[in-house]
């Protein structure tokens, strides 16, 4: 299936670009996370397992359980405090 990936903030930055469109066999959102990490160092630092990351199906916030469907936007970014 073909998806696009968005990536914000200081995820983006260790990426090198904001978005991009993927073709995959991935699931959920944890199993397109998993694709990514093995694409090498960068992603392996941005999306790292021990940092805090939230994620985004739809423009709506979910956890890695989500089911990915042909044509979705995936976002991944750091958590955001307000104050």
């Amino acid at each position: 299936m073909k998806l696009t990936v968005r990536y914000f903030a200081s995820i983006r930055e260790a990426i090198g670009h904001g978005s991009e469109v993927i073709e995959t066999d991935a699931a959920t959102v944890s199993e397109i996370r998993d694709v990514l990490l093995a694409r090498g160092p960068a992603y392996q630092e941005a999306l790292s397992a021990e940092r805090a990351i939230r994620t985004a199906l739809n423009q709506s916030v979910c956890d890695g359980t989500a089911l990915l469907q042909d044509n979705c936007e995936v976002a991944f970014f750091p958590p955001v405090t307000g104050g």
